[in-house]
């Protein structure tokens, strides 16, 4: 683990394979009063987090999307009331398209409307008070001398003691960096996509999400695409969110050690897109030369440790088969 003082360094392994951005071609910041979108992506929410989660965004926003992947209908009541009483629009989908599609309906209708930022929310993230001022204070403050795709806030899962660290990519383990008293922006390698603010002008350069990877891992293979054209990212100290990470939490090998739970559909994408983000040409070596370990490691944890290991292990191994025959979409093990 690294402390805030690895933050004047300003450099990881990544850097080292990207080499130095290239001049600007369009400022994040080109205008002077940014029009923002939340988009916020929902597939069966509760709805007493998704109100939370409204309540906070909607006054910070110039504009609030909700894009629906296939809500039943017998619980779209109490959701479009909360969507109402937002004021936000709702976009609903037939069926469940997966995160991916789900973000990139929202950034077209932000587009299409004229808003120059998105802002990606999950449906159980709460964004802090002032946390888009920052987000945007940050990013044009940034954006002056160098290529910023887009800059995220930090996080607490309620469940932690303490926030989430930021990430740097390095071998043979990733640098987790938390912010220091100073709370300057801290240079990233990938955020998550939940609070991650973009600029319009970005998206518009290098497109939005991959939507066949449908869900997980979409936020690093986006990132790692900016990265690989030369755009900077960061973490946002003084911008916060409360967000969950992970179905569950269970305690393993008699309670010395505490893993984040996924169910089997969930294993199955994990695996699946990991193979594919490391058969991509932006995806950095090194990340691959890291991850590796971690993706074993997994399918020993959900295949002895956590249940259900049958379903488990048949979902991940069929991932990793998707994976490397390079198969995308839905998880065909799904019946809908």
């Amino acid at each position: 683990m690294r402390s805030s003082s690895v933050l004047g360094i300003g450099h990881s392994v990544l850097d080292s394979e990207l080499g130095d951005p290239s001049p600007a071609e369009a400022r994040a910041d080109a205008d002077p009063a940014p029009s923002v979108c939340g988009v916020v992506v929902t597939y069966r929410p509760d709805p007493i987090e998704l109100d939370r989660t409204l309540a906070a965004v909607a006054p910070q926003v110039a504009a609030l999307v909700v894009v629906d992947n296939a809500t039943p209908e017998t619980d779209l009541v109490t959701f479009a009331e909360a969507a109402g009483t937002a004021g936000a629009v709702l976009l609903r989908q037939a069926d469940n398209l997966g995160l991916a599609a789900a973000q990139n309906a929202g950034i077209a209708w932000a587009r299409e409307h004229g808003h120059t930022h998105v802002l990606l929310l999950d449906q159980d993230s709460v964004p802090g008070a002032g946390m888009v001022d920052a987000l945007i204070g940050a990013l044009r403050e940034l954006s002056g001398a160098q290529r910023v795709a887009g800059v995220g806030p930090r996080f607490r899962d309620h469940r932690e003691d303490r926030d989430a660290p930021f990430v740097r990519v390095a071998f043979p383990m990733s640098h987790k960096i938390r912010c220091g008293a100073n709370g300057k922006p801290v240079p990233v390698d990938f955020l998550i996509s939940s609070g991650t603010l973009i600029p319009m002008a970005v998206l518009d350069d290098v497109g939005g999400v991959d939507d066949e990877l449908f869900i997980d891992n979409v936020d690093l293979d986006w990132c790692f695409r900016v990265r690989a054209r030369g755009y900077r990212l960061f973490g946002v100290c003084a911008a916060t969110m409360e967000h969950r990470l992970g179905d569950h939490r269970q305690a393993v090998l008699g309670g010395c050690a505490t893993v984040v739970t996924h169910g089997p559909v969930r294993l199955y994408y994990i695996m699946r897109n990991r193979i594919t983000l490391y058969r991509r040409p932006h995806t950095p070596r090194v990340w691959i030369a890291q991850d590796v370990p971690r993706v074993l490691v997994k399918f020993v944890i959900f295949g002895v440790l956590v249940g259900p290991r049958a379903r488990n292990i048949h979902y991940m191994l069929r991932g990793l088969l998707d994976g490397m025959r390079g198969r995308l979409g839905p998880c065909p093990l799904v019946t809908v």
